[in-house]
């Protein structure tokens, strides 16, 4: 396997100082076992939740839009 090869990934992941779900798509290498290798500068105040492989086109994150409840009768 080539290590110096990028790989396109999305990263889902929430700052520490924040409860609003964030993504960033970036190029990575892989290590030995075929991994994502994410320097640890970037993972620094994140809690990551998933790393996708590719660009995800994310189109609705919770909180985006808040749709009120209509009552129909």
């Amino acid at each position: 396997m080539n290590t110096k090869e990028l790989t396109k990934v999305t990263i889902i992941y929430y700052e520490d100082h924040s409860l609003e779900l964030m993504h960033d798509i970036k190029s990575y290498t892989k290590n030995a076992t075929g991994r994502v290798i994410i320097p640890a500068s970037y993972k620094e105040g994140k809690s990551i939740i998933a790393v996708c492989l590719g660009e995800i086109t994310i189109m609705n994150k919770v909180g985006d839009r808040i749709i009120a409840a209509d009552v129909a009768d």
